[in-house]
């Protein structure tokens, strides 16, 4: 295949804001009496904030306790407390290799989105200094369903301009190599538990675009 685009998952692919994530979430878990563990944030890669509090509450039997509204007071108060903890990130919480990469695909004319379910990205970008090198940045308040759901490729896809079989999505998270292949698009998998991409990597030190053009080809 001719490869025009790469469209990255945020946390795990970019940059590692998982533990700020963990933190946040046990904050407010700790503060209601709920157990939840790192075995527990496992389940929480990739999906939405909302659904990665039903997960917590259905941990802990308690998802029917609470209204929508509830839910949503609940999810922002862990999203002010996440935002105030990534406002230290910087460039140098990129991830290995990924800059070099990112540096090769804009020199080859690839073009390149975020799709992430996150919708402190833009924020995160900004703060680790490679948000410019983005062609479009998906808004995830604006993505009708989350991963494993495919939405938030083809909308990267679509406001690209390209077709799902040019593109190719990276990912961590097997939520998210499954969104990949239903959205019909080939997958790189970082170090990913649970689902087989295209192409397995071990770490995002092994990113190479010229590897990977030769394996997608």
């Amino acid at each position: 295949m001719h490869i025009k685009a790469f469209l990255f998952d945020l946390d795990g692919v970019l940059t590692d804001t998982a533990k700020y994530h963990f933190a946040a979430w046990k904050e407010l878990c700790d503060e209601r009496g709920w157990h939840f563990n790192e075995v527990d944030n496992e389940r929480l890669k990739g999906v939405s904030r909302i659904r990665s509090l039903e997960i917590i509450l259905e941990i802990n039997g308690v998802l029917d306790s609470f209204t929508e509204d509830e839910k949503n007071a609940l999810a922002n108060k862990k999203n002010t407390r996440y935002v105030e903890m990534i406002s230290q990130v910087t460039a140098d919480d990129i991830l290995p290799g990924v800059s070099e990469f990112l540096s090769d695909c804009r020199a080859a004319g690839i073009r390149m989105a975020v799709a992430s379910a996150s919708r402190n990205a833009p924020e995160i970008l900004k703060n680790l200094g490679i948000a410019d090198l983005f062609d479009y940045v998906a808004d995830a308040a604006k993505v009708p369903n989350s991963k494993p759901a495919p939405d938030v490729f083809l909308t990267c896809a679509e406001a690209l301009g390209l077709p799902s079989s040019e593109c190719v999505g990276i990912e961590d998270a097997a939520a998210g190599i499954e969104a990949i292949r239903a959205a019909g698009m080939r997958s790189v998998g970082i170090g990913v538990v649970g689902e087989t991409p295209d192409i397995p990597l071990r770490a995002t030190s092994e990113l190479n675009l010229s590897k990977l053009q030769v394996l997608l080809g």
